[in-house]
């Protein structure tokens, strides 16, 4: 393998692989708890609405919830002429950017590749839903929280939203624990 595909192209066999599981994973919940009229009912003051049952015990519950807004129901407050620029334009610009940068640039390392695929195939599971299921994005991982930030249940979630979240934690990271370290060196010499 050339040195090119190895460092770019390796790695976005993890965007292809979290498209496909991400999308794979809401379709099972969709067609497990479809949508049907008179389904819908809201669920709490984040704007997400929940369908049928729910599977599981008290830490772990299957949910089939759907947010119309973005991570956490931000964008709810938005005029609904502005929502379709805000969750879909922009993080398709956005993500047009990310994935440019990451063929173009040289200042990644092969973990920050990585990181940034599992960046891109994360926004690009929930990009698919928020332009092809007119009810939002399939959010099902609903996790106990243990009160902590006030919070009983952290809000529920999918797989795009997971690899987002651990990959930017990551890539910031790898971003922020070399620079510490050149700085210590330097405070040596």
């Amino acid at each position: 393998m050339t040195q090119f595909v190895k460092e770019r192209i390796l790695p976005l066999s993890l965007t292809a692989f979290l498209i496909t599981l991400d999308q794979v994973t809401k379709g099972i919940i969709a067609n497990k708890w479809p949508i049907e009229p008179g389904s819908l009912r809201y669920y709490g003051e984040d704007g997400s609405w929940i369908i049928g049952q729910v599977f599981g015990n008290d830490f772990l519950q299957i949910i089939h919830v759907r947010n119309p807004n973005i991570a956490f129901s931000l964008g709810s407050s938005l005029p609904d002429f502005i929502k379709p620029i805000a969750f879909i334009v922009l993080p398709i610009l956005v993500l047009g950017f990310l994935f440019w940068y990451f063929l173009k640039s040289k200042e990644f390392t092969k973990l920050q590749l990585w990181a940034l695929a599992g960046i891109l195939g994360g926004g690009i599971g929930n990009l698919i839903d928020r332009i092809f299921r007119t009810a939002g994005v399939v959010d099902f991982i609903d996790v106990k929280f243990y009160g902590i930030f006030g919070w009983d249940r952290w809000p529920t979630f999918n797989f795009a939203d997971s690899s987002v979240v651990v990959c930017c934690i990551l890539l910031f990271i790898t971003l922020f624990i070399p620079q510490k370290k050149e700085s210590k060196n330097e405070q040596k010499s």
